[in-house]
Formats: structure tokens, C-alpha cells, sequence
């Protein structure tokens, strides 16, 4: 079972908890936030994650920069926006202006199977456990 916790929302906005690499059986990725070195080549290369300005942030979230919201974060964003229907952009000011823990909630409501109770995927339409959709 995903727990709802800080360390599984990367510094873009991504929830890694209902990322397809985290829930996958296989090869599965720890999330962006581990050290570990099991995560995929493009976690650990990530420009995002590995930012200087992100470094340099109390938060360890993109939206502390001054160049909020930079270019990489836009290209992100507009991407999962299109294929995902997952705002970045929105998800980090939403943790700056109520906090990560109510982050989390909201997370764990939008991303929990109404059906069965299974993490439903960010790049997923539908619960991979029962096929069922979230409205």
C-alpha cells in the first residue's frame, strides 16, 4: 500500500506515489526524492531534481525559486497537463499556499480507486487492480 507521505512528491509536483514507475512490480522506482540508485536513468538525471537553485530552497520544492516557473517547469507541466490532466504548476502552489500535508490529502482522495482502494496511476485513465475510473 503507497503511503501519502512529503517524501514521495518530487520538486516538480509530481506525487511519485501514483507515478507507473513507483507502482509498477517490476524494476520499481523508489521515487525522486531516494538516494537510492535503483531509480530510473531519467529520475536520476532529472534537471528538475537536480536543479541549483532547488539546492539552495527550504522547501526542496520548485516553487521557492525566483525563476518560478522556469522553462523546465513549464515544458513539464504543459506535458502532463495534455497527457495527464495533472497540473504541476498548480500542485506546487497548492502545497505553497495550504501546505503539504493538505497536499497529501488531496492526493490521496484523487488518486485512490473509489472501487477497490488501489492507487490509480497519474499516467493511467483508469485503476490497473479493477479497471475501474474515478470521476
Amino acid at each position: 500500500m503507497v503511503s501519502f507521505k512529503k517524501r514521495l512528491v518530487a520538486p516538480c509536483g509530481i506525487f511519485c506515489g501514483a507515478c507507473y514507475a513507483f507502482l509498477r512490480d517490476k524494476n520499481k522506482c523508489p521515487g525522486c526524492r531516494s538516494d537510492s540508485k535503483i531509480k530510473p536513468k531519467s529520475c536520476i538525471n532529472c534537471r528538475k531534481a537536480n536543479c541549483e537553485y532547488l539546492v539552495k530552497s527550504e522547501s526542496g520544492f520548485c516553487y521557492e525559486c525566483e525563476q518560478f516557473p522556469c522553462a523546465m517547469i513549464k515544458q513539464i507541466d504543459k506535458r502532463y497537463r495534455i497527457k495527464y490532466n495533472t497540473h504541476l504548476i498548480n500542485n506546487l502552489l497548492f502545497i505553497k499556499e495550504k501546505g503539504i500535508d493538505n497536499f497529501l490529502l488531496l492526493e490521496q482522495k484523487r488518486r485512490t480507486c473509489n472501487n477497490c482502494g488501489s492507487i490509480i496511476s497519474i499516467h493511467r485513465n483508469n485503476c490497473t487492480n479493477c479497471g475501474n475510473k474515478n470521476s
